[in-house]
C-alpha cells in the first residue's frame, strides 16, 4: 500500500501537536512534530553559544548530524529527538530560553532548507502524520491529506499554558498572549515558507472543539481520501 502522508499545519498552540499525535494513534501511523526539530536546534545553539542570527553556524549544526529524530510511538513525545548525544524532553524543548529565540533560528533560509531535507527523508521511509507550519506548503506538498488547524488567540493561550504546566514550566497568561501574537507575526511575515494554508488544505477552527473531536474529524477526512484512492 502506498505510504500515507498527513500534513497538519497551524499557528503556535493551535493544538496541532496533540491532534497529530492522537490522529497517528487512531490511524496506527507514526508521528512527528517538526517544530521539535527547530527547538532542538535552538537548544543546541544555546548550549554551544551559537548566535541565533548566525545562519551558517546553525546550518553547520544541522548538517553535522547533531540534530537527529527517531520515529518511536512508544517515546514520551511520540518520537525521539536528539541534540548531540542528548535526548531532549518536553521541558527542554519548551523552556523559556528556547521559546524566546526559536522563531529567529527557524527563519533562516539555510536552516529551513536543511530541516526540510531531513523531514522529507523521514517521510520517505513510510506513512507518517507530520505537524508543523510549512508541511503542506513546502515539506510534503503532495500529501493527500492537508489540514490547516487554527483557533482563537485566547484558546491557544490556554492550551500553551496547560502544555507548559505539564512540562513543569512556569508561565504567565499575559506574557503567553504576547508571545503567541509575536510568534504569529514572525511566522506569517517570514520571507521563506511563511505560515499559510496550502490551497488544497482543509481548514479546521478548533476553538470550540476538543482534541478528540478534531482527531475524529480528520480521521473521517483520511478515510474519505483512502476510499477515493
Amino acid at each position: 500500500m502506498r505510504a500515507l502522508h498527513v500534513a497538519i499545519d497551524g499557528p503556535a498552540a493551535s493544538g496541532k501537536t496533540t491532534v497529530a499525535r492522537g490522529l497517528a494513534a487512531r490511524l496506527h501511523l507514526l508521528y512527528l512534530d517538526t517544530g521539535a526539530m527547530y527547538r532542538a536546534l535552538t537548544f543546541l545553539a544555546l548550549q554551544t553559544r551559537t548566535e541565533a542570527d548566525n545562519a551558517a553556524a546553525l546550518r553547520h549544526l544541522c548538517e553535522a548530524g547533531l540534530i537527529r529524530v527517531e520515529l518511536d510511538a512508544a517515546a514520551p513525545l511520540g518520537f525521539r529527538v536528539f541534540a548531540g548525544d542528548a535526548e531532549l524532553g518536553e521541558a527542554a524543548l519548551q523552556s523559556n530560553e528556547v521559546t524566546a529565540i526559536v522563531s529567529t533560528v527557524a527563519a533562516h533560509p539555510a536552516v529551513r532548507e536543511a530541516m526540510v531535507a531531513a523531514q522529507r527523508a523521514i517521510a520517505a521511509r513510510g506513512s507518517v502524520v507530520m505537524a508543523g507550519r510549512d508541511i503542506g506548503t513546502v515539506v510534503l506538498p503532495d500529501a493527500p491529506v492537508k489540514i490547516f488547524l487554527t483557533a482563537s488567540v485566547d484558546a491557544r493561550v490556554e492550551r500553551r499554558r496547560a502544555q507548559l504546566a505539564r512540562a513543569g514550566v512556569d508561565s504567565s497568561t499575559h506574557l503567553l498572549k504576547e508571545e503567541i501574537e509575536e510568534r504569529d507575526r514572525l511566522d506569517a511575515g517570514r520571507a521563506v515558507a511563511p505560515l499559510l494554508a496550502a490551497p488544497d488544505a482543509r481548514t479546521i477552527d478548533s476553538s470550540e472543539m476538543s482534541a478528540d473531536q478534531v482527531v475524529e474529524t480528520i480521521a473521517a477526512i483520511v478515510e474519505g481520501v483512502r476510499a477515493e484512492a
